[in-house]
């Protein structure tokens, strides 16, 4: 037999392994048995055995494709989140997906389907909220999924998040401890899990156990001009503090809020609850509730890394820590 006309599947037979531990040896991969590699190694040498240099670079070189599902590529959220997941993804030399679900004509499990046909190997999701749709597409496919910055309450997939209703009590006390009495929540989506089952529920809750009278809730308040536009009917519902949780909406009320004199925080008290650099550059800065979004984007790629590797994974709905950041617009600094 001539040394150009012996293949992988030569080697495989005479070495009595399959062709695919051949190419783990042929291409350096440790998860093979010494004695195994040792008699396959044998065979390669004693049958001039030359892998084809193309063959092998494939095979060496094969990529890992991580999709990323993003609502809305230009809100400093998703970008802060997106930061940590591509730093981890840089250094596993992984390849990134990114697919925005925002504004498109596709319906969500459509977009989901069209990522996952394009064979990634793992999915990192960052929408606000994980429709029934969404979760039987991902349902359906052997993907491993990790949510970042929201959250599943069904515990159907992997998550990073933090523990948002503690925070927005947390929030919510020092309002109330600085003298505040008509407290409000604004949201951009109600649906959305973090939201419709978290914040919004925590804040109930605490309006009641304080006795605050009736609870004020905004939804759809989801840009600078909504926020703008809202401040003067929470003037009129008598709101003297409020919780937002997205920062462009809290610099709209914020703004508005000072063009109509308004004095903060002494008369009126804003906490936002994304925790982007737009808290920290308006004036008056934010009172915010600090997400470490660089750190939830970087663990749930290095837990995405595992399940895709079939690791064991010790928790798969992981909660860190965040910070309630006390600056000008609140009293309590």
């Amino acid at each position: 037999m001539h040394k150009q006309d012996v293949t992988i599947y030569d080697v495989a037979r005479e070495a009595k392994v399959s062709m695919a531990t051949v190419s783990r040896v042929v291409n350096g991969n440790n998860n093979v048995r010494k004695e195994t590699r040792d008699r396959v190694l044998e065979v390669i040498k004693r049958l001039h055995y030359q892998p084809n240099a193309v063959a092998q670079g494939l095979a060496s070189k094969r990529t890992t494709t991580v999709g990323l599902i993003v609502p809305d590529l230009t809100n400093l959220y998703f970008a802060e989140l997106s930061k940590g997941i591509d730093d981890i993804a840089l250094l596993y030399k992984y390849n990134i997906i990114i697919t925005s679900i925002e504004n498109r004509l596709m319906k969500e499990d459509q977009v989901i389907q069209s990522l996952l046909n394009k064979q990634v190997d793992g999915v990192i999701y960052m929408s606000n909220r994980l429709p029934d749709e969404a979760a039987e597409a991902f349902k359906r496919t052997e993907t491993p999924v990790v949510l970042a910055g929201t959250k599943d309450n069904r515990e159907e997939f992997a998550s990073v998040t933090i523990d948002y209703k503690k925070a927005n009590t947390e929030a919510l006390n020092l309002l109330m401890h600085d003298g505040k009495k008509n407290l409000a929540i604004v949201v951009g989506d109600q649906d959305a899990v973090v939201n419709g089952e978290n914040r919004i529920p925590a804040y109930e809750e605490f309006i009641r156990a304080n006795n605050l009278g009736e609870p004020h809730i905004y939804t759809g308040i989801k840009d600078y001009s909504d926020g703008y536009n809202l401040y003067p009917q929470l003037v009129k519902d008598g709101i003297d503090g409020v919780i937002v949780t997205r920062d462009i909406s809290s610099v709209g009320i914020l703004n508005s809020a000072m063009d109509a004199g308004t004095k903060v925080p002494e008369e009126f008290e804003i906490v936002t609850a994304s925790a982007t650099q737009l808290a920290s550059v308006v004036r008056p800065a934010l009172t915010t509730i600090k997400q470490p979004l660089y750190d939830m984007g970087a663990v749930a790629m290095r837990m995405l890394t595992k399940l895709m590797n079939n690791e064991e994974v010790d928790d798969t709905h992981i909660e860190l820590p965040y910070e309630l950041v006390k600056k000008q617009s609140t009293l309590n600094q």
